[in-house]
This record gives structure tokens, sequence and C-alpha cells, in this order.
């Protein structure tokens, strides 16, 4: 799964440490997340959108194979 999840981090001038703490996860679950290691819970999906004001689809996308 892609995501733009750095992008919208970076336009709003966080760290990642910061995002985490808003959202409530690790740092290291943010790393993971931008390096396309890990795929989000729906959950922490909807946090995200929510806490950037925008979509999931906006923040996160899938291909299938």
């Amino acid at each position: 799964m892609e995501n733009e999840l750095k992008v919208y981090r970076a336009k709003h001038d966080l760290t990642q440490e910061d995002l985490a703490k808003e959202v409530g996860v690790t740092r290291q679950t943010i790393n993971a997340l931008e390096a396309e290691r890990y795929d989000p819970s729906l959950e922490l999906a909807f946090k995200l959108a929510i806490y950037f004001d925008c979509s999931i689809e906006e923040l996160f996308s899938y291909e299938r194979e």
C-alpha cells in the first residue's frame, strides 16, 4: 500500500514523533508507515485522515496485483 503520509506531515511541519503523539501510536509506527513496511489498521487510517482533514484515499492508495 502506497501513502502520502510523509508529504502531509511535511506540509504541516510535524516530526514523526509529533504526529505519533497526535494519533496515539509510536514514532516507529509512523516511520514504518512512511517506509511502506506497514499497512495501517482501519482505525489508524481514519485517525490520520481526520487529523489531516482529508479522505483516507488521499493518504493511502492500493492497487490490486
